[in-house]
């Protein structure tokens, strides 16, 4: 019986703008190496490292986004936790890595499964949230990268749809420019209301 460790991270609980994106991700317990959280690599460095993530056939993972309508409607806390268990599901639709196999589920604090997936009689799953999961365990380190991949290419793209509001360059986070970009033209449609309440006069021309 082969025993796997996944790791779950989160990217975008912050911004002002754009979806909340997780990355479910499983290695095996006999990977080794040294891996960096994605907060402390350059893009350039993601982006080789999801190459070689890739290329393994003993690393499977999957995303999951939420977006900014149900962010404002359920909060981000529980669209973080909504996406980490979406995530984990579609990473066990594929069985070719865990028929039959121990899985140990590693959340970075503050995110959590649902209830009723973890006690879901078909999967061997025992999870366990840990602070500051991402600069200990390299699942979760992995999962990270692949979720800031995922999420600067979403945001890249809304960049090219909304190209007023500089996305691809602070993909989303309050910067100075991106507030200044909010003052002149408004919010667009990818904009979290909730979190732009505290600038009453920058949502007043909503889009």
């Amino acid at each position: 019986m082969n025993n796997f460790l996944v790791g779950i991270d989160e990217v975008g609980r912050g911004p002002l703008a754009g979806p909340v994106t997780v990355s479910a991700l499983a290695i095996p317990h006999r990977l080794r190496g040294s891996f960096k959280d994605s907060k402390k690599l350059s893009a350039t460095q993601r982006k080789k490292l999801l190459i070689w993530i890739k290329s393994r056939d003993d690393i499977v993972f999957s995303t999951a986004s939420v977006y900014p309508t149900t962010i404002d409607r359920i909060n981000i806390t529980q669209a973080a936790n909504l996406a980490a268990t979406r995530a984990m599901k579609k990473l066990l639709m594929n069985q070719r890595w865990h028929k039959k196999s121990k899985i140990k589920v590693l959340l970075d604090g503050g995110l959590y499964l649902n209830s009723s997936l973890l006690k879901a009689k078909a999967h061997n799953l025992k999870a366990t949230t840990y602070v500051r999961g991402d600069g200990k365990y390299n699942a979760i380190k992995l999962a990270s990268i692949v979720a800031k991949t995922k999420r600067d290419a979403m945001m890249a793209r809304y960049h090219k749809k909304y190209p007023q509001y500089n996305f691809n360059e602070h993909k989303g986070y309050g910067t100075k420019r991106h507030l200044s970009s909010l003052k002149k033209y408004g919010v667009s449609k990818i904009h979290r209301l909730t979190f732009l309440k505290n600038y009453p006069k920058l949502i007043a021309n909503k889009l």
